[in-house]
């Protein structure tokens, strides 16, 4: 009896000893295994392009109060025709003649404490692209000349329609502007620049350039001056590049 009793106690101390041996490879074993941690450095670039405009956009229609809906609805659809057919005439196309406004409401006289009706304002207004730029111009005076006292020009902007050249250039000089930096960083840091891994890009243009009918318009018979300018193409990009030690 007292051969057995040794020789279980003896067992248990080896079953105990190999247990943890046994288990490690479990216990070792990682999610993570075979992923690659990349260190990277993050910088922006930008990049810019000046233009010259080859299109011009302009708002412009008609506003008008009458005493009726109906009378208001009616006048302002004759002069909104007028309107439309006078920059037809002057050389707009149809597909660049489009709507953007159409509303009706009622204004009130708020003196003496007390609410009037004034009557019903009528706004029909258009978008209109004008290709020849020279024509800029006598487009905008035909077209309020049509209006009459009711003509409104809500503002004007230019815009590069076939903009993709400067495009491209100004992320050229924007990619140029992030590497460079990238560079920098990393000779600072000690550290040897790899390839890009991620690139993001955002791309904009100069804002709209407005334009008040009430102070825009020639006093004389010349047509209205219209200048262009140059305009802004700008690219910014954000750019992460692989480093290593």
């Amino acid at each position: 009896m007292r051969r057995i009793g040794i020789g279980v106690a003896a067992l248990a101390m080896m079953l105990a000893a190999c247990g943890p041996t046994a288990a490690a490879p479990v216990a070792q074993s990682s999610p993570e295994e075979g992923s690659t941690i990349i260190n990277t450095i993050s910088v922006s670039g930008t990049g810019e392009v000046a233009g010259v405009p080859d299109t011009l956009i302009v708002d412009l229609g008609v506003s008008l109060m009458r005493s009726s809906v109906d009378q208001a609805t009616r006048d302002a659809a004759d002069l909104a025709s007028g309107v439309i057919d006078a920059v037809r005439s002057a050389g707009v196309e149809e597909r660049d003649i489009r709507t953007t406004n159409y509303s009706i409401w009622p204004e009130y006289d708020y003196r003496n404490d007390q609410q009037t009706l004034r009557g019903y304002r009528v706004t029909n207004t258009i978008s209109i692209k004008i290709r020849d730029l020279d024509a800029a111009g006598a487009v905008i005076d035909a077209a309020t000349a049509a209006g009459g006292d009711e003509a409104v020009v809500n503002g004007i902007r230019f815009d590069i329609e076939d903009n993709g050249a400067l495009v491209v250039a100004a992320r050229e000089a924007a990619w140029n502007d992030a590497f460079a930096k990238a560079q920098q960083l990393a000779s600072l840091a000690g550290l040897e620049l790899g390839s890009a891994v991620s690139i993001s890009e955002s791309t904009t243009s100069a804002p709209p350039i407005y334009y008040d009918r009430a102070y825009g318009l020639a006093e004389s018979g010349d047509a209205t001056p219209i200048q262009p300018g140059e305009q802004q193409v700008s690219v910014t990009i954000t750019v992460s590049f692989a480093v290593g030690s």
